[in-house]
């Protein structure tokens, strides 16, 4: 909604509740229909005063919208930052036990204090606080469809573009599953596929991973000399057709300028059933190597079925190589609490990873964390809506010791790790020291300063980390033998 049309909105509902006789009642039933407040018979059952209570929070959160330039660096003082944190903890555990008076006064105060233009816990505070608001109403409400707006296709792509451009994060995942994926094509080079690389990806998104791959592959062709030229095809699955068009248009245009490169690219749109008949539906050419590419794409998958079905597939199609690259979380769907505070860990440290990568008063950075992360956060708070008891938040552990972690999930499905090459680690490290600024750079597990690549799992994973927190895990697997 535009803030015009918030402001007209506020106005006539504060204007609802401050009217007096019989007509009250009545209007105030008409509001709680209208507005879609929580039909759980504890968190919202009636109590005189309510209604005025969540217009207020509401002002208080358009004000904080506005982008008030004199709070920023504000938490810097007395601590506040803790107390900050503190208050976001009592009002999460306030709304999981039904607490709404409690709840709705520690986010009056929050919205009171954050800002989108403060320091990284007044902006990661202000999304959570944000979600939170979100989780008091239903999705029948304006209020909770004015809180979770998704922003436009263009806004996510910029949002998209401008953290790749200035950030590590998907640099790392996006460079060292190629890393990964070039050396498997060239172990079976000419004696098993023909100089020939087939990859499928189980969700392109804006293909911003290939270029760098393209550009490898037409180095490589040329150190060989005479007629190696390589051929390389891509079927990508993607969330619509516009971006799958996009994709290809971008692709083949860049792979134009590499004439000792052979390149196709096939889209296909993503859904359930035609990922389960991946096999069926994907053109396979005989000596080809088949690179199936998981780079954020479990993550996508919001029940424990779906991400079985989807590895039983990537099975079926035994591939020379897969490579996974995931968000560092934890998936715990039987507690909203440790939910929450993995999330706001990992939150956190993205949000204050981008003061090293832009300047306080970027407009690019707001861009990132109100169209990217901010969506992030307020999905992941209020997933559960989809009232569907395997519905899961989105990220795990890669080596947690238990059985959901994803080494754990992608062994139970018959595929075995391998160790990465060194060259992977030469990469990410050169990478960090292109890519960082004002940090220094740190290298070794034991320091935690800025951000940080560390081998794991003897050697068969690399995270990505800032300071002391994994941000990102890449691995390889071969299909069990």
């Amino acid at each position: 909604m535009e803030e015009i049309d918030e402001e007209k909105l506020l106005n006539l509902s504060l204007a609802i509740v401050t009217d007096s006789g019989g007509s009250v009642e009545r209007k105030r039933k008409r509001i709680r229909r209208e507005f879609g407040y929580s039909s759980s018979p504890n968190l919202f059952s009636y109590h005189e005063g309510f209604e005025g209570k969540i217009f207020r929070l509401l002002q208080q959160r358009e004000q904080m919208l506005k982008l008030d330039h004199k709070r920023k660096g504000l938490v810097h003082e007395d601590g506040k930052g803790l107390h900050l944190i503190h208050l976001l903890l009592v009002t999460a555990s306030a709304i999981n036990e039904n607490n709404v008076e409690l709840a709705l006064e520690n986010l009056n105060e929050l919205f009171q204090t954050v800002s989108l233009n403060g320091d990284s816990v007044q902006r990661v505070v202000a999304y959570f606080a944000d979600g939170l608001a979100a989780k008091l109403l239903t999705k029948k409400s304006p209020f909770y469809e004015m809180i979770m707006k998704k922003p436009t296709s263009e806004e996510e792509f910029l949002a998209f573009m401008d953290l790749y451009r200035v950030s590590p994060y998907y640099q790392f995942a996006h460079f060292t599953a190629n890393q990964v994926i070039i050396e498997a094509f060239e172990k079976e080079e000419e004696e098993k596929n023909n100089r020939a690389l087939h990859i499928i990806d189980l969700d392109v998104s804006y293909g911003f991973q290939w270029p760098s791959l393209i550009q490898s592959l037409s180095e490589m062709a040329s150190r060989g000399g005479g007629n190696n030229r390589i051929s390389l095809r891509i079927t990508g699955f993607g969330r619509s057709l516009e971006e799958l068009r996009e994709t290809e248009n971008r692709l083949v245009s860049f792979s134009k300028g590499f004439l000792n490169l052979g390149f196709e690219f096939h889209g296909l749109l993503r859904s359930n059933n035609n990922l389960m008949m991946v096999d069926n539906i994907i053109r396979r050419k005989r000596n080809e190597t088949v690179a199936v590419n998981l780079v954020f794409h479990l993550n996508t998958l919001d029940s424990i079925s779906k991400i079985s079905e989807t590895l039983k597939t990537v099975q079926s199609l035994n591939p020379c190589i897969v490579v996974m690259v995931e968000k560092e979380g934890s998936r715990n769907p039987r507690s909203f609490l440790s939910r929450f505070m993995e999330s706001l860990h990992s939150f956190a440290a993205m949000f204050d990873s981008l003061d090293d990568c832009l300047p306080l008063e970027s407009s690019e950075r707001l861009c990132i964390e109100k169209n990217h992360l901010g969506k992030e956060i307020k999905s992941m708070l209020n997933y559960e809506k989809d009232d569907d008891h395997e519905k899961i938040p989105n990220c795990l552990k890669y080596d947690q010791r238990i059985e959901t972690s994803w080494k754990a999930r992608m062994e139970s499905h018959g595929f075995e790790g391998i160790r990465l090459s060194s060259k992977c680690m030469i990469q990410a490290k050169l990478l960090l020291k292109i890519r960082t600024h004002y940090c220094p750079l740190q290298f070794e597990e034991e320091n935690i300063g800025g951000f940080k690549v560390v081998e794991r799992d003897d050697g068969r994973a690399i995270s990505l980390g800032w300071q002391d927190r994994y941000l990102l895990t890449a691995s390889a697997w071969h299909c069990g033998r």
